[in-house]
């Protein structure tokens, strides 16, 4: 197998695998030479699939985690293609890899998305994180790569794969709002504490509290069993099928799934569900000795049908008394002729029982729409088809091959919808002998069904990539081993809606020198080109160098029997890249004859043409420079696996608009003007360190593995075009995803504490408001009080801990997988927390301050007014995010036994699994709560799988 260098240049879809083994049949002594002692290499799970040829990973002078997928789902069945990867990928935490942001992923070679592929159509998955790592892919690869290979066929007789899967969704937990005589309570409070009289007398709030009558006093919780079912159900299953023989291999797979939806009314209960339909076919063809090409097609059906509501926001912002969403006929006056009428001439008898209801207020409302809107059907269609052809050119030099592909992708997306409009009623109560009635009705809106379907929301993208590229392997007497790629490559996406494409395009080069399987040298450099910049500054060569000691290869280490590998390496390089630069002609100035409007004379005006910003012909790529090392051991026949990769990397001339930089006369107020240019200034330094340790023991009669994978990153804004009064204020030096804001000394208590405290520059303050530390003593708080608070973690914690471990006892096996997220903070400032005006109450309000109970509250007081003095980032409303989330467990059992020789079923086996299982966190309440989307859940499933 060859080595390393090979591997960086870009996966594509378009290798064939048997084909290739059959095209490089001639250098079975160079790639004998590249090869591991036989005592000494690992199984198939340790080749890697890169862009020419299938490679054993510790041929590589690079660190790439590979994760095998057909391996994984023998014992961890998942349903998205990157889930739990933190915990078996280091450098990779989730939401970015090193923590460097947006990577670029690729299904087959091709800029796709994760969800473009299942976990069962995949072979391999690889991260790619290091400078030299993704050189070759361009500018758009700048923070990493995460390269998805899919599965191809092999020569030999037909086989059929069948998984089916059934399971259930429970949701965690709910958000918990008071009820209507809660509300009522505390909004009476709260309009005590703004001077104001009561709202809601307490012969009503009586009525409310008492739930003698839920139709004319409601005290709707949208949370109930009434509206929403305990658990939704899940169903998939997957076919896959390949064979053929030494001219010709397929693979087919075919996948289908849906799932419902927790609502459990209306049309929800009929129309509220999701599916997802698959096929896709990878043909590799042997034309002769010489040619090879492959054929791979891919068709996505999805289509969601949904409600014309968005009930889960309207759960978080209704209040709990305004309306019954159900009338009942029954309550109805007899006499009353005029209700009577509008009965009958309803189109929505909800259960022969019930009417709309509304108010004035509420004429439409998530209900009525559930019960009477008509429904939506969200629907997208994909195709993918990418080809490549591999040729032999040995006849014209020995070594030398030569590949191309080509890829076309077409996504487009629409929305369907029935709008059907409804009609409401708000019922005017009276109690006759203490018996409710309704005396009369108002009507609302009209009942009209169209039967027009709508289309709205229509989009598409299309991505077209192509490369090419010539390869050369050769040896001199069987020590020194030498490998040339050069390649180009690019790929564009073109989208709806937007008027410049997305475009990569570079040329590429690899060299590479392997010295008796012991010393690597490789040096890979891409050539790029982006239209973002100046004519004169849309190229840049972007070089790196690795090189790397297999010590295990070493005359004093290689008869060590307890060594089975150990190698170090080392990289660095510098990739220039446009992938931050925000948009098209940013070096261009711009005017605008939109500007201000002057006149010479009254009643006339005139646009000005106006500045936005200034030329700059100087502007240049962003770069990355970076330096790395690696170390890599396995011990005792992989009795204890190890890798652990140090990096620090500094983005340097990132582009900003910054006035500090330019004289005050390039930016006026009035007329709005400026002639500042954006230039290259900020700078970004990451330092960090990934590592992954599995040990694999045999005790008594049980096979286990334990694996630890961690990734620590810190991010630091290096370089900061800022001008600030007070040092604390400054950016430069603090972490790129840092949350400022004030810091809370509790709450005022009385008036004399407010008077004796500085000024508020955020609205009027009474006792129950929050008070904040005037950081720089000049006798105000404002936004110049503002200090760092703590890191966000928007590209990932700055810790991420992952752990699985494994065990099989005979044909029982067990797998268990957990991430832990480490080091991060965030803000309680949704509508749950922030709360005043005419919001919804939640439970967290009941711990408000009052004169009662001032020592103990943990909430501010309430007001009916806009609280900007308590609701703002602050330390008071800052919480960690640390957590430990156990996301897999699995059995699955070996029912091979049972089937005996039958040569129609050649394995199965059956399983059940969960996901999402358990979050241990201080704030794990906070952490697992939703607010105005649908809630988090547990998944439990039983699955069974065939080989025929």
């Amino acid at each position: 197998m060859k080595q390393i260098i090979l591997t960086t240049i870009i996966a594509a879809a378009c290798t064939a695998s048997q084909a290739q083994d059959t095209t490089r049949s001639d250098y079975s002594q160079i790639v004998a030479g590249l090869q591991l002692d036989s005592s000494k290499q690992g199984g198939e799970e340790e080749l890697v699939r890169v862009a020419v040829d299938v490679v054993h990973h510790r041929n590589l002078a690079m660190n790439i985690p590979v994760v095998n997928m057909v391996s994984l789902l023998k014992k961890n069945y998942i349903t998205y293609s990157l889930d739990g990867m933190e915990a078996l990928a280091p450098g990779f935490n989730g939401n970015s890899l090193w923590g460097m942001g947006s990577y670029l992923l690729l299904i087959d070679g091709v800029p796709r998305e994760a969800g473009n592929v299942m976990p069962t159509e995949i072979q391999s998955i690889a991260f790619l994180k290091g400078v030299e790592a993704v050189a070759l892919y361009g500018s758009r690869a700048a923070k990493g790569v995460v390269a998805i290979t899919t599965k191809r066929g092999k020569a030999g007789n037909i086989h059929i794969d069948m998984r089916v899967n059934t399971g259930v969704n429970v949701p965690k937990s709910y958000p918990e709002y008071l009820g209507s005589a809660e509300y009522m309570t505390l909004y009476n409070e709260a309009r005590a504490n703004d001077g104001l009289s009561k709202l809601y007398s307490d012969e009503t709030i009586y009525n409310y509290a008492s739930g003698k009558n839920p139709y004319r006093y409601p005290n709707l919780d949208y949370y109930s069993n009434e509206y929403l079912k305990k658990m939704y159900n899940r169903l998939d299953a997957t076919a896959e099928i390949s064979g053929g023989n030494d001219k010709a291999r397929y693979y087919t797979n075919i996948g289908y799934w849906t799932a419902g939806s927790l609502l459990n009314f209306g049309e929800a209960q009929k129309n509220d569900r999701s599916g997802r339909f698959n096929i896709r076919g990878n043909i590799d063809i042997s034309l002769n000795d010489y040619i090879s090409c492959n054929v791979d097609a891919t068709a996505i059906f999805y289509t969601g049908k949904g409600v014309n509501a968005n009930y889960w926001n309207s759960a978080a912002t209704l209040r709990p008394y305004r309306f019954s969403p159900l009338i009942p006929l029954s309550m109805l006056e007899a006499e009353d002729d005029a209700s009577q009428l509008l009965v009958q001439n309803s189109n929505h008898i909800i259960d022969g029982k019930y009417l709309l209801g509304g108010t004035q207020l509420d004429q439409t409302n998530p209900f009525a729409a559930i019960y009477a809107g008509g429904y939506n059907s969200y629907t997208s269609r994909q195709f993918q088809f990418n080809t490549g052809v591999n040729a032999d050119l040995k006849n014209v030099l020995q070594g030398l091959t030569f590949k191309t592909t080509m890829a076309v992708d077409y996504s487009t997306t629409y929305n369907l919808a029935y709008n059907n409009s409804y009609a409401t009623y708000e019922p005017q109560w009276n109690s006759y002998s203490g018996v409710d009635l309704i005396s009369s009705l108002t009507k609302y809106g009209q009942d009209a069904t169209s039967g027009v379907q709508n289309v709205s929301n229509t989009w598409y993208r299309q991505t077209i990539a192509a490369t090419a590229q010539l390869d050369y392997l050769t040896s001199v007497a069987a020590k020194h081993f030498i490998s040339a790629t050069f390649l180009v490559n690019g790929f564009q996406q073109s989208e709806s809606a937007v008027y410049h494409k997305v475009s990569n395009a570079n040329l590429g080069l690899h060299l590479g020198y392997n010295y008796k399987r012991k010393y690597f040298v490789d040096f890979n450099s891409a050539y790029i080109h982006s239209a973002k910049l100046p004519q004169g500054n849309r190229q840049a060569l972007s070089p790196t160098l690795s090189v790397a000691w297999n010590l295990s290869q070493e005359n004093f280490l290689r008869s060590a029997d307890w060594l089975d590998l150990l190698k170090i390496s080392a990289s660095a390089g510098r990739l220039h890249t446009d992938l931050d630069i925000a948009s098209y002609y940013l070096y261009q100035g711009y005017y605008t004859v939109d500007g201000s409007w002057y006149g010479w004379k009254d009643g006339s005006g005139i646009p000005a043409t106006e500045s936005r910003r200034g030329d700059n012909p100087d502007m240049t790529f962003p770069r990355r420079d970076e330096v790395n090392i690696n170390l890599e051991a396995s011990l005792f026949h992989k009795l204890i696996e190890f890798n652990f990769t140090a990096f620090k990397n500094k983005n340097t001339g990132n582009i900003v608009q910054a006035a500090v930089l330019f004289p005050s006369y390039y930016n006026t107020g009035w007329p709005v003007s400026s002639f500042i240019p954006f230039v290259n200034y900020n700078d970004d330094t990451r330092t960090g360190f990934d590592i992954g340790v599995n040990v694999n023991k045999h005790i008594g009669q049980v096979d286990w593995t334990l694996g630890v994978s961690g990734t620590y990153y810190k991010a630091v804004a290096s370089k900061r075009a800022e001008v600030y009064e007070d040092a604390y204020q400054y950016r430069q030096n603090k972490p790129l995803d840092a949350i400022w804001g004030l810091q809370n000394l509790g709450f005022f208590q009385d008036q004399d504490d407010i008077s004796k405290s500085p000024a508020q520059s955020f609205g009027q303050v009474k006792p129950g408001d929050i008070k904040y530390k005037d950081q720089n003593g000049d006798g105000i708080i404002d936004g110049r009080d503002e200090v760092y608070l703590g890191k966000a973690g928007w590209s990932g914690a700055p810790l991420t801990l992952g752990v699985h471990l494994e065990a099989k006892w005979k044909d029982l096996s067990f797998f268990a997988l957990g991430v832990g997220r480490y080091g991060a903070y965030a803000m309680k400032n949704n509508s749950y927390f922030w709360v005043d005006g005419e919001d919804k109450y939640s439970v967290v309000t009941r711990n408000r301050w009052t004169e009662a109970n001032k020592a103990t509250a943990t909430y501010p007081r309430l007001t009916t007014l806009n609280s900007d003095n308590n609701f703002r980032s602050s330390d008071f409303w800052l919480y960690s995010t640390n957590r430990f989330d156990l996301g897999r467990v699995q059995l699955t059992y070996d029912l091979n036994k049972l089937i005996g020789k039958k040569k129609f079923v050649r394995e199965l086996g059956v399983y059940v699994s969960g996901a999402n299982l358990l979050t241990i966190a201080q704030e794990r309440e906070t952490l697992e709560l939703n607010i105005g989307s649908a809630p988090q859940t547990r998944f439990y499933n039983l699955g069974v799988k065939a080989l025929f």
